[in-house]
């Protein structure tokens, strides 16, 4: 997507040099950062370095950064973005969304002053993952910029799904947010999960947000654990809730594809928590995550992307990850090679963003890759 760096060694002056360099090489650059959870106590020292050289920062925090050699804990991605880029970090998103006003006000502008292009360029969103209206977000997101722009993003937080600061900008860190940058239309952005659907088919009765309360009108626990019995003989208790849960995620079935709504928790009452919203009255279907060996999903990428060595940043969901265990690197392999990718940098995400390739509208996924070139 830009120049980028993995640094693992966090320290001052190994930030100063670096800095120090793209100051010097560009000075009107900004840089987005990518830190694992374990290193977020290296975010003000980052800021710090960021204010010293005058340097426009954002960033996030995700659970585990990946580079060619696999997923890291430790250490921290620097892109450098040297022509201007229009971008914001908000806060507030959670409560009726007054954050969002400043994003749509901030890019509509910008598209009215910019130049008219055949391509309309990307806004790329990263959310903090525990938002609970997500879906909700980029509609009225859409609402307002329609197809000016396309759509691509991911989820920022913690893969404890706790709350926690995971945004952050040269002065402050936040929750509840989004970071919106504004990529020019040259970039590639490729998002697959390639889940197989299951036959049964059951309706959401009753939703907040991001919680299914009654499936059929029945307690949705009660529903899943019945479902899961039927058509794959598993006993699913809270007690291994998760264990099971991101092997057979909900899918909710739309217009035009069936996105993966992965369950991550539940509640005293039996109702279960998604990464992403479940409209109520929705339609329902059962999926089982795919075998390493039967998954299209790198191979669909590697066609969309074009054929050439050059760096890859790609998002690699954590569901999809706890899914394939181990094999989640062989398929990180798999894309390297496939791509053709003479680098790769990017990070573990929780949920990611795409623009619906019929009708335009932006869609929220989990279990998926997300590939930019």
């Amino acid at each position: 997507m830009f120049q980028g760096v993995y640094t693992k060694g966090i320290s001052k002056s190994n930030l100063t040099a670096i800095l120090a360099d793209w100051k010097t090489l560009a000075p009107q650059a900004a840089i987005l950062a990518l830190v694992p959870e374990a290193e977020k106590a290296t975010i003000q020292s980052l800021q710090a370095q960021a204010r010293r050289f005058d340097l426009p920062l954002m960033g996030a925090v995700f659970p585990a950064l990946l580079t060619e050699q696999g997923f890291q804990i430790s250490g921290m991605i620097l892109f450098r973005i040297d022509s201007p880029h229009p971008w914001r970090l908000v806060d507030q998103l959670a409560d009726d969304a007054p954050g969002l006003v400043h994003v749509t006000d901030f890019i509509d502008q910008h598209l009215n002053d910019a130049p008219a292009c055949v391509e309309p360029p990307t806004l790329f969103l990263i959310f903090d993952g525990l938002l609970p209206n997500i879906s909700t977000l980029l509609h009225r997101l859409y609402l307002r910029l329609g197809q000016r722009v396309q759509y691509a993003g991911v989820n920022a937080g913690s893969e404890t799904f706790q709350p926690m600061p995971c945004l952050f900008d040269q002065d402050r860190i936040v929750q509840a947010g989004c970071i919106a940058l504004l990529i020019p239309a040259a970039k590639q952005f490729v998002i697959e999960h390639g889940y197989p659907v299951t036959d049964a088919l059951f309706r959401a009765t009753s939703t907040t947000g991001n919680r299914i309360e009654k499936i059929d009108g029945k307690p949705a626990l009660a529903v899943y654990q019945a479902l899961l019995k039927s058509e794959f003989g598993i006993d699913i208790t809270p007690d291994n809730f998760y264990q099971y849960a991101v092997h057979y995620p909900f899918g909710l079935v739309t217009l035009l594809e069936v996105l993966v709504r992965i369950p991550v928790g539940l509640t005293t009452a039996g109702e279960i928590y998604c990464v992403g919203e479940v409209p109520a009255n929705s339609i329902l279907k059962l999926l089982h995550a795919p075998q390493l060996a039967d998954s299209r999903c790198v191979e669909d990428i590697a066609k969309k992307l074009q054929n050439q060595e050059a760096p890859l940043v790609a998002f690699y969901c954590a569901g999809r990850r706890m899914h394939f265990g181990g094999e989640a690197e062989t398929e990180l392999r798999e894309l390297l090679t496939l791509s053709h990718a003479s680098a790769l940098l990017g990070a573990l995400s929780l949920g990611e963003i795409s623009t619906d390739t019929d009708l335009k509208l932006p869609t929220f996924h989990n279990a998926a890759l997300v590939c930019v070139r």
